[in-house]
């Protein structure tokens, strides 16, 4: 069976000076149009009704924030991941602890980048759309001081770059980005159909313009980051959910050679049906599994607080501030506690034990002094990788 034909219906290879050949995305929409019909209409359909019970999910929680938080900090583990990074949740949550180890992952700053520099464009999408402006300004978020912080963060690449296996040249890469003279011009492109009235259902535009920005890849480090941020700040911004808990590194990770194929594909041979038919089922899966995560915050909540009020007596008070406090910053010192709770360091610390006794908290360090206690059941929710006791330091 021969291979299938080549196609311009994602843009051209076109031969450069040097000899190489880099590829000139065209503009979006895809011509000939998509066609929206039979599987893809009944993903779609189930892909917005999965958005709607998670974003109803959400909305019932106490204090959506934390869930989002939470969700934050997994998505940029997961996504820098994906990048070769090795740091896990635990080690970012350690970090923003203070709680630093000499066996702790070099990496961890690259996941703290992105939790910033996705706290810094939602706050931004009040007051600037997702333009070319806002992606430079996450991407310098995401680069400052750390591995590739050398590689101009928040600047358009003035240079070639490509993609392939460790080695490869730019004649052997496995894919050739347009050359760096058109990198403004085909993101302006980008920037204007994210804002076109065309009638495209939003999830169609956000995966179609997901593909379009990994296959412009516009700064020489940082792009597959932040292409996946990109679909959550749009999912956002479109009103697509109210709350931004949809991160697709999760099924981007679990299926990573899959998901290259079809970006691939679709500069190859223009296949952007099979590309949004998995977008799509990723779209359905994720938001399932936060609608769930959701919910199990909820029982588990109210579980410990009952727990606090029938065992807690006259310290019960103190017991929900400082869990209503875990949700947001799972690792804790009884120095924390103490300046939440405004008590004396004994106080704070008996606090602490009881929490402990009734299966809250756990010790984490082993040490005598300076301890740090996390919130287990809360923080399994999030990671498959929690290490036990003997390896949390």
């Amino acid at each position: 069976m021969s291979a299938p034909a080549p196609s311009h219906r994602a843009g051209i290879h076109v031969r450069q000076g040097t000899g190489y050949r880099a590829f000139i995305p065209a503009p979006l929409p895809p011509q000939p149009p998509l066609v929206l019909t039979g599987e893809l209409t009944s993903l779609l359909s189930q892909a917005d009704r999965a958005l709607g019970r998670l974003d109803g999910s959400v909305l019932t929680l106490p204090n959506p924030e934390l869930f989002i938080l939470m969700y934050v900090r997994k998505e940029a583990v997961l996504s820098s991941q994906i990048e070769g990074t090795q740091s896990s949740l635990q080690d970012l949550l350690a970090a923003e602890a203070a709680l630093y180890d000499e066996t702790s992952p070099r990496d961890v700053e690259e996941v703290v980048n992105y939790v910033r520099a996705m706290k810094h464009g939602l706050a931004r999408l009040s007051e600037l759309p997702v333009s070319v402006r806002l992606i430079r300004e996450i991407h310098a978020q995401l680069l400052q001081g750390v591995r590739g912080g050398r590689l101009q963060p928040g600047q358009l690449r003035t240079s070639q770059n490509w993609i392939g296996p460790p080695g490869c040249t730019l004649n052997t890469a496995s894919f050739v980005p347009p050359p760096a003279h058109e990198v403004a011009r085909v993101l302006g492109e980008l920037e204007a159909f994210l804002h076109q009235d065309d009638g495209l259902p939003p999830l169609v535009r956000i995966a179609l313009a997901h593909v379009q920005f990994e296959t412009i890849h516009p700064f020489l480090d940082g792009n597959g980051r932040v292409g996946r941020l990109l679909i959550t700040f749009l999912l956002t911004e479109r009103g697509v959910l109210h709350k931004p808990v949809l991160y697709l590194s999760h099924y981007f990770k679990q299926h990573r050679q899959t998901y290259y194929d079809h970006l691939q594909a679709v500069r190859d041979r223009g296949e952007w049906e099979a590309w949004l038919a998995f977008f799509l089922r990723g779209v359905i899966q994720v938001a399932a599994e936060a609608a769930s995560t959701a919910q199990r915050i909820q029982q588990l909540r109210e579980r410990h607080r009952n727990a606090i009020i029938e065992h807690l007596g006259r310290a019960a008070g103190n017991g929900q501030r400082l869990l209503e406090k875990l949700f947001d910053r799972p690792i804790v010192s009884v120095a924390d506690v103490q300046q939440l709770t405004g008590t004396t360091h004994a106080a704070a610390n008996s606090l602490v034990q009881r929490m402990v006794a009734l299966g809250i908290l756990t010790e984490i360090t082993g040490y005598a002094r300076n301890r740090r206690y996390r919130y287990d059941a809360y923080v399994q929710l999030f990671s498959d990788d929690v290490p036990g006791l003997e390896a949390a330091h």
